[in-house]
């Protein structure tokens, strides 16, 4: 199978997760600003949630943007990766309806890290089965990134236990690490370009 079947199924899949999320967004009952206010909890979900799909969506299309050629294994570890993606409007629902309590936060937290580790996985397959190796893992480096990022969701994930709130702030600040460019993708687009 090419790549760019793999890719347009994938982007199908994430564009699917984002419909759902806004679907589940429900009309405010009222007609001025305020009738917004009890649905900030919600707005806040999904708003993180869609960011985090569209970070995942632009990092899924470089990375396969490095793959040569795929195997069944990388197929395998992106159904890996889009499951758990596609937990994310149950989890982003679940968190705003229940004004961010315990049991969401923990289910949101185990969604991201669980996301972050299939990413992970399809990073090492894409660049383990590649025939320049060498030159992806220069071009990729150390990935402190997707490092930081890990320990941030499980350091969020055992403080959703004792404080909803703050796992929720630790799930915002690794979106917003991810929202400034990386220079990885300069360094990408110039191995694609040589």
């Amino acid at each position: 199978m090419g790549k760019g079947r793999l890719e347009a199924f994938s982007d199908g899949v994430l564009a699917i997760i984002i419909t759902i999320m806004v679907l589940e967004l429900n009309i405010p009952h009222g007609f001025d600003l305020a009738a917004l206010v009890p649905m900030l909890p919600v707005l806040a979900s999904y708003v993180l949630s869609f960011i985090y799909v569209g970070i995942y969506w632009n990092n899924h299309h470089h990375l396969l943007a490095l793959a040569k050629r795929l195997t069944g294994g990388q197929m395998w570890a992106n159904m890996h990766l889009l499951f758990w993606l596609s937990l994310v409007p149950f989890t982003t629902a679940w968190a705003g309806e229940s004004h961010m309590e315990t049991g969401p936060a923990v289910a949101y937290g185990v969604v991201m890290l669980m996301a972050g580790l299939a990413y992970k996985l399809l990073q090492h397959l894409i660049v383990s089965d590649s025939p320049d190796r060498a030159d992806l893992e220069r071009v990729l480096g150390r990935d402190l990134k997707g490092v930081v990022s890990l320990v941030l969701y499980a350091g969020a994930l055992a403080a959703a236990f004792v404080a909803p709130l703050v796992a929720y702030g630790l799930y915002a600040a690794v979106a917003l690490m991810w929202v400034v460019p990386d220079k990885r993708v300069e360094r990408i687009f110039e191995f694609l370009n040589r």
